[in-house]
Formats: structure tokens, C-alpha cells, sequence
């Protein structure tokens, strides 16, 4: 916990890692988790391949977070690709591990599921697997939100619907997608007490560090960029270390405000940077 210099409350701090694609890079992983965990971050979440290709490093990183680290993790865990009998072995695994916080997502279409495969799934959405994730026993679950809606969604109303569904089925908390404007997340946190949606919201935030991260990233999330940050992208565009430090800045500008606006969780997309998890971190306790 960080204690919010604004209102005096509790915020939790949190970041993401993504598994390495090759075997021999695992230990670069537990090398960046040694060095965030010198900060004691509330918990960091461990991201999980599409149809469940890095699965078995999600859960090694995550039981390395737990045990070595001694911060609480967070695994993803993607309905794509499962199917009852998957699902069963990944949670006595994460369950003997002592990993009792998991992401519930529906997850991308593999690159070596057709689109027939992936239209008869055995699991359609993150809601079918969560009911069942409850049921196991002992995890608290967590779920994805999109402040500015789902890609695949019609409209913010629709996707709030659906949100509030998954909540009613047994989500304890939600983590949002990335995004770069904060009227949207206020705009958003407005449309769930509307709703009657009241799980904890921890507000991500993705610290653009090169030119060529904000066109990926926003290609993937549909986050809308606000005119300050492309300007600034445009500006340290020939400038590595200025676009890193700027990118740095803003993200904790962003943060200040959002701690202003009382909110209690900040979820960090820091691409598996330590060093800009910790300067972060630094400048906002």
C-alpha cells in the first residue's frame, strides 16, 4: 500500500510481467521480479499466452513472486483454448503453488486456432470460466475492464452490462485496460455506480518509454490518445532517453491526478522494466 498524499487514504500499487517467449531468458524475468520486488508492490500480475501457450511459465513466475519474492502474484488465465480438463489442472497447479489470485480473461485467438475452432470454443468469455473458478474454492478473482469499451464492443453501455454480469457471477476486483486520458476513466467509474457495479477499480497505466510503443499498443487496447502525449511523441521522436524520461513523466502526472480523484488502485504496464516501475513508484509515495 502507498499512502495517497491527497486524501490520505490507501492506494494499492501494482504491476504487470509478461513471460519470455525462450526458456533461456527466464532468469532475465526473476532478475527484473528481484529488483521490483525491493519496492513490495501489493502484487504483480503475470500475463499468460494466447490459448494458454506460456502457461507453465505463468505459473513458475507466479510461484516465484509468491515465494521468493514474497509479493502476493496475480496469474492471468485466458478461456481461449481451455476446456474443463485444462482448467481443472491449471487451478491444482496454481492452487499447489499457493497462487490465490487470478485474472479471469477471455483471451486472443492463437495463431494456430482457424476461425471455425475458435467460434466453437468450449469456452466463449472470461463470465463462462468464472463461475467455475468460484466454485474451485479458494481464489480471488479479478477481471478486465475498458474504460473506453471493449474493441469488440458496440457501445460503452453494452460493455458495462456485460461487465456488471461478470461481477454478479463472483469477480472480486477490476483491473482497467491501458488508457491515456483520465476523463474517460471518470467518465467510466461514474457509468459503474450507476450501475450498481462495486468492485475495487485499479487504474492502468501503460509509461510510453519509445516513439514506436503507443502505435502497438493502441492498436491492440483502442485507447484514444490524447493530443499532449502524441505531441510529446512527436517532440522525442529523434531523442531515445528524452522520449523515456518524458514517457516517465507523464505516467506520473497521471497518476497524481488520479490520486486526486481518490483513486484507490494503480495498476502499472511498465513492459517488464524494473527500473521504470521503481522511478515511478518513487515519485509518487
Amino acid at each position: 500500500m502507498i499512502k495517497n498524499k491527497y486524501t490520505g487514504g490507501e492506494v494499492e500499487f501494482s504491476c504487470e510481467v509478461f513471460p519470455p517467449k525462450r526458456n533461456d531468458e527466464m532468469y532475465d524475468i526473476f532478475q527484473t521480479l528481484d529488483e521490483i520486488s525491493t519496492i513490495k508492490p501489493d502484487y504483480i500480475s503475470v500475463t499468460y499466452g494466447a490459448g494458454g501457450s506460456n502457461s507453465k511459465k505463468t505459473a513458475k513466475i507466479a510461484a516465484y513472486i509468491q515465494h521468493i519474492c514474497e509479493v502476493e502474484s496475480l496469474a492471468h488465465m485466458t478461456a481461449v483454448g481451455m476446456d474443463k480438463a485444462g482448467l481443472k489442472e491449471l487451478l491444482d497447479e496454481l492452487n499447489a503453488k499457493g497462487v490465490k489470485r487470478i485474472l479471469a480473461l477471455r483471451g486472443d485467438r492463437p495463431r494456430t486456432m482457424t476461425e471455425e475452432e475458435f467460434a466453437n470454443r468450449y469456452y466463449k468469455y472470461a463470465s463462462d470460466i468464472i463461475p467455475e473458478i468460484k466454485q474451485y474454492g479458494p481464489f480471488q478473482i479479478y477481471a478486465a475492464c475498458y474504460p473506453e469499451k471493449h474493441p469488440e464492443s458496440p457501445d460503452l453501455e453494452s460493455d458495462i452490462k456485460h461487465l456488471k454480469a461478470k461481477v454478479e457471477l463472483g469477480v472480486d476486483e477490476l483491473i482497467t485496460q491501458m488508457f491515456f486520458d483520465n476523463e474517460k476513466l471518470y467518465r467510466f467509474m461514474d457509468m459503474l455506480d450507476e450501475n450498481g457495479i462495486n468492485a475495487n477499480i485499479h487504474a492502468g497505466i501503460m509509461p510510453i518509454t519509445k516513439v514506436n510503443q503507443l502505435g502497438t499498443s493502441v492498436s491492440l487496447s483502442g485507447s484514444s490518445v490524447p493530443t499532449s502525449l502524441s505531441n510529446l511523441i512527436a517532440r522525442y521522436s529523434e531523442d531515445p532517453e528524452g522520449m523515456k524520461k518524458a514517457g516517465i513523466e507523464f505516467a506520473v502526472n497521471q497518476i497524481e491526478d488520479l490520486l486526486k480523484h481518490g483513486v484507490k488502485g494503480i495498476h502499472l504496464y511498465s513492459m517488464n522494466k524494473a527500473d521504470v516501475t521503481k522511478e515511478i513508484y518513487e515519485a509518487i509515495i
